[in-house]
């Protein structure tokens, strides 16, 4: 029975326990373009990631957002225009890439980075 629990441990995904700093985000995300994906939703949405922590949010449907994020209390927030409201997470970097755990409305949404994955930014809604 102890070897049973000692290979089921062995087995399951191993998951960063601690939680990313905002220097932490900052050094792994800057310069990169990101999908997200959830459980239930393989394609959540696409983030660009500026200096100065600026970032562009698009969703699959045509829908952009120029924005920047910020750390609070241990969390990555992102505050987007046209919406006063910050959106926060707390972010892990596992061995598949960034998880995200939605913080502002707690256990409703968890993200998932998707490697090799490069799509772009599709923005119908911005005037060039």
């Amino acid at each position: 029975m102890r070897s049973l629990l000692i290979c089921l441990c062995l087995a399951a995904p191993a998951y960063a326990e601690d939680s990313m700093t905002g220097a932490e985000f900052d050094a792994y995300v800057t310069g990169k373009t990101i999908t997200f994906r959830t459980e239930l939703n393989p394609a959540y949405g696409v983030e660009r990631y500026l200096p100065g922590r600026r970032v562009m949010w698009s969703t699959f449907d045509g829908i952009c957002r120029y924005g920047v994020w910020f750390e609070s209390k241990g969390d990555i927030c992102f505050r987007y225009e046209d919406d006063p409201e910050h959106k926060c997470w707390t972010m892990y970097n596992d061995p598949d890439g960034l998880r995200g755990i939605y913080t502002t409305n707690p256990f409703s949404t968890i993200i998932f980075e998707v490697l090799g994955r490069e799509d772009p930014l599709i923005c119908s809604d911005l005037s060039s």
